[in-house]
């Protein structure tokens, strides 16, 4: 049970306080909620007898955050080919609410971005994840907004630096040796 002014994540909102607890009447039938003050000025009422069930869970730690910028840090994960699956199986992740799996997703995606763009809804669900992720690691970090989010773009930076740039650049010099660049024979 959570109280007014506790941290906590909604899944598929990102994180927020605990602005309240009401009783409200709804179809003749008295239930308590709690009233989740969201980024944005949003607010969302969460049955309280329900909201483990929902997945509602506390914000992480420290210690976990610092395992979510490793995370970021890492290689991608194995992803499918066809954007389809890859949106289907993201969005798993993303419903989960587990801070991991929306840190994989963040990672995937921006990676896939930087190689060869993402389709609307991919790039639209990136967004999204980010924006769960700040809002969560925002409360972790006891941060600013900016700071958390030049802190990620950071580790992303330089984990596709470090993993992916090396898979390119061997296909530019390949291109290179195959059609050479001869100017003796420019008039």
């Amino acid at each position: 049970m959570f109280n007014v002014g506790d941290h906590v994540v909604y899944p598929m909102h990102g994180a927020g306080t605990i602005d309240a607890i009401e009783e409200k009447d709804i179809l003749g039938e008295k239930q308590s909620y709690y009233v989740l003050k969201m980024p944005g000025e949003v607010k969302v009422m969460v049955p309280i007898n329900k909201a483990e069930e929902i997945g509602v869970r506390g914000v992480i730690d420290k210690a976990s955050a610092d395992k979510v910028f490793s995370i970021l840090e890492e290689d991608k994960t194995e992803m499918s080919m066809n954007w389809n699956k890859r949106y289907r199986d993201n969005m798993e992740k993303m419903k989960t609410g587990d801070i991991y799996e929306i840190a994989d997703v963040v990672r995937n995606l921006s990676f896939k971005q930087k190689e060869k763009g993402l389709s609307t809804g991919e790039k639209k669900m990136l967004s999204n994840a980010k924006q769960i992720l700040v809002s969560e690691l925002v409360l972790a970090e006891n941060s600013s907004e900016d700071e958390v989010e030049g802190l990620i773009e950071n580790k992303i930076n330089a984990s596709f630096k470090e993993f992916e740039l090396d898979n390119i650049e061997p296909v530019q010099n390949v291109v290179n040796k195959f059609i050479p660049f001869d100017d003796t024979n420019a008039n």
